[in-house]
């Protein structure tokens, strides 16, 4: 009988805290990217990325015209440029184009980070 009853004990002292922490609210999951904040806006046939970081922002835009297309891209850290480049291209990107360009750009700038961490 006293095996029982401390069984019996061990169960009550546990039974509350099993209740109290199924009943907690769950803490909300961390936002894919950490705190990146990502804009993607159409520009015409074109599209503008801007990803922000702390003082951190990396900046695409792609600008389609039916002859050419332009692409800009900018790095900067607080008020300094890191990165300022464009290109020109002899042929309008096609909207799939546009688009996965964009993806490839936000989620360079998101793993760039990742690697920095480590």
């Amino acid at each position: 009988m006293t095996h029982l009853s401390r069984r019996a004990r061990s169960l009550l002292f546990a039974l509350p805290i099993l209740v109290v922490a199924w009943a907690a609210p769950a803490r909300p999951a961390d936002p894919p990217g950490g705190d990146y904040q990502v804009e993607v806006t159409s520009k015409g046939l074109g599209k503008e990325a801007v990803v922000r970081k702390g003082d951190k922002e990396w900046f695409m835009m792609i600008e389609v015209t039916p002859e050419n297309t332009v692409i800009i891209r900018q790095e900067k850290d607080k008020d300094v440029y890191l990165v300022d480049e464009s290109e020109t291209h002899d042929r309008a990107m096609t909207a799939d184009e546009v688009n996965a360009a964009i993806d490839a750009f936000v989620t360079g700038v998101k793993s760039q980070g990742k690697l920095k961490k480590k």
